[in-house]
């Protein structure tokens, strides 16, 4: 190692993107979406809560109550850079809870939004967070009612944190859960995958790939509700954020006991976002996406489905890109375009830190 290099390089900084499995104390890779997030779920918080409700490990609670069926979420949002091309921190502290209620089939309705601020932060880039998320709701249909604002010393955040909980209906018949995936179910996502994670690095990094790579960020309560006007009956919806396509078949595939089966050449994905991952070494399966869903649809009404997402803007780039199958169960598998196959696990940890 050159002196000059020796001189700057301190190895006990050094981190492990890949982090043992042992660890005793919380790691990056527990926010990551994948294995470790699971863990930490599984082996802290649901046995600490102790109920059916958490067990489902859906992303959003369907409850009975007073009556009606209501879905009920809440989520962190800790984005760095907190602008980025395609949207911002408030874009994704209201889309991403709205989407999250979507996914059990509801109709978002109200959010709450609580600001942890750093001493220090411009009011400007407080109020431009704000006004992203005011327009933001009134996009998606939603009503911010209510939240809190809590203040940290200088050095002891991130500047702005955001922390959005959310409501909605779920209509009479309609039963979305990852349980419900069965063989023969098609596999449909609604549109090109990775833009969100690459746009948040390009930025973080200041890499240029030729393009500018923006944000998927986008709410898909409408794209469910044209969905579920061709059929009631779809089995398992899931926004593939953090740990991306690969992390959401992963727990679909392991809650529902069943295998998946992905064709390589049908998962849409854009050359902009090919050649940053095949520059950076990642694999776009694992790249979060803020503004796009996998469906998991029964065969007799792929067709009809599939013609209602394409019909919409949310999903105009839907694609089939395989499907349920009885082998395997638990695991996803790709159909690679040279014949072959292989598993796509669930990441242990994350590739992309700090991205929603």
């Amino acid at each position: 190692m050159p002196e000059q290099l020796a001189d700057t390089v301190d190895p006990a900084n050094w981190t492990c993107p890949a982090p043992l499995r042992d660890q005793p104390v919380v790691v990056m890779g527990h926010g990551g979406g994948g294995a470790l997030s699971a863990e930490l779920m599984e082996q802290v918080f649901v046995p600490a809560y102790g109920n059916a409700t958490l067990a489902a490990l859906a992303d959003s609670a369907v409850l009975e109550l007073g009556g009606a069926r209501l879905a009920f979420s809440t989520d962190s949002y800790v984005v760095r850079p907190l602008f980025f091309p395609g949207g911002s921190l408030g874009d994704l502290a209201v889309n991403g809870t709205v989407n999250d209620l979507a996914m059990s089939g509801a109709r978002p309705a109200y959010l709450s939004a609580a600001f942890v601020l750093e001493e220090g932060v411009e009011l400007s880039v407080v109020g431009r967070i704000a006004r992203a998320m005011g327009a933001a709701a009134k996009a998606a249909g939603v009503t911010i009612a209510t939240g809190d604002t809590k203040v940290v010393e200088s050095g002891h955040g991130d500047g702005v944190y955001v922390t959005t909980a959310g409501v909605g209906l779920v209509p009479d018949g309609v039963d979305i859960r990852p349980q419900r995936a069965r063989p023969g179910d098609v596999v449909i996502v609604s549109g090109p995958i990775g833009l969100h994670g690459v746009a948040i690095m390009s930025v973080r990094e200041g890499l240029e790939f030729g393009v500018e790579i923006a944000s998927d960020t986008a709410p898909l309560a409408d794209l469910v509700a044209a969905m579920l006007a061709v059929t009631p009956d779809i089995h398992v919806l899931r926004d593939p954020t953090r740990g991306g396509l690969a992390a959401s078949l992963n727990e679909i595939a392991r809650a529902s006991g069943t295998g998946v089966r992905l064709q390589e050449r049908a998962v849409p994905v854009p050359d902009a976002v090919a050649n940053a991952c095949g520059f950076l070494g990642l694999d776009p399966l694992y790249v979060a996406n803020e503004g796009r869903l996998v469906a998991f649809v029964p065969p007799s009404a792929a067709d009809e489905v599939l013609a209602a997402m394409r019909a919409h803007p949310q999903g105009a780039g839907a694609t089939l890109i395989g499907e349920c199958v009885a082998e395997h169960p638990g695991m996803v598998v790709v159909a690679t375009g040279l014949g072959g196959t292989r598993v796509v696990d669930l990441p242990l940890g994350e590739q992309l830190p700090r991205i929603c």
